[in-house]
């Protein structure tokens, strides 16, 4: 049997590959609470991907999936902090805040899961969100929640992380990643 690439894993259990328009572009927001069905809806599918996505991969970081990357073009996203801490449903959230300190770490995107890149984010992002009966909540995140909700808003805005990556770096092959299994360090 041979190797099958992260890349080729990630698409067989139904994530949506680089080069796919619905990863280009802005997701359509939700009405709520008027569409609250269809956005409880993709949230189950997202829950369901992540399920799936966990089985063959252990994610020491925690882990994020975006409805565009199951190929539904719709505000929605569902992130899985590490350890035993509750999983973050986004819906419609844009980012209201950004501290002006910034580190750079290595994410991975299931979307094109053979590399990895060294990103520059906030230390902490201040989220507003809507929730399914149409209140909007405002919510900070720090360190590598902040990371992985920022990563999973880009998606809804169409933005891949390697929009993010300073001039001149370009993401390394997943061979030469060795940090895998590890959260990510703060000072």
């Amino acid at each position: 049997m041979t190797d099958v690439r992260p890349s080729q894993r990630m698409r067989d259990l139904g994530v949506v590959q680089l080069g796919a328009g619905v990863l280009a572009e802005p997701a359509r927001a939700f009405d709520l609470p008027a569409e609250r069905d269809e956005a409880e809806r993709i949230t189950d599918e997202l829950f369901a991907a992540m399920e799936r996505i966990g089985q063959v991969h252990p994610f020491a970081k925690g882990m994020g999936i975006a409805a565009p990357q199951i190929g539904i073009a719709r505000a929605a996203a569902v992130v899985r902090p590490p350890g035993d801490a509750p999983a973050v449903i986004l819906l419609n959230p844009h980012i209201t805040d950004c501290s002006g300190e910034t580190d750079e770490q290595y994410e991975g995107c299931l979307s094109f899961f053979d590399v990895r890149g060294l990103v520059p984010r906030p230390l902490s992002i201040t989220v507003e969100t809507t929730t399914l009966t149409g209140e909007p909540v405002t919510t900070g995140y720090a360190r590598g929640l902040a990371r992985l909700v920022h990563h999973e808003i880009d998606h809804l805005d169409g933005l891949l992380y390697t929009a993010r990556m300073r001039s001149g770096v370009g993401p390394i092959p997943v061979e030469e990643y060795r940090q895998t299994g590890r959260a990510w360090a703060y000072e």
